[in-house]
């Protein structure tokens, strides 16, 4: 069994506005919750993805640092795959 987490970004231009954060979670291969900048929120795909998505949605400042991720983490990186490609 192994637990794990995905960072990626979506995007259409380099803009700010059009990037998009996810970061899903994994238990075993199922994907039980999923974080998304647009909507600004966990939400839970499994019974126990929903207890967990409750919880992290309630520690304000873990979203809130979420929420800045999409300018940190994406933005920076967009900005360069974007001049590459």
């Amino acid at each position: 069994f192994r637990y794990y987490g995905v960072d990626r970004c979506v995007f259409n231009s380099s803009e700010l506005k059009d990037i998009e954060y996810i970061r899903s979670t994994f238990y075993n291969k199922l994907e039980y919750a999923r974080f998304s900048s647009s909507l600004g929120k966990y939400v839970g795909y499994t019974e126990w993805g929903v207890k967990q998505a409750n919880y992290w949605n309630s520690l304000t400042s873990y979203i809130e640092g979420l929420k800045a991720s999409r300018e940190a983490y994406c933005q920076y990186n967009v900005g360069a795959d974007y001049q590459s490609a």
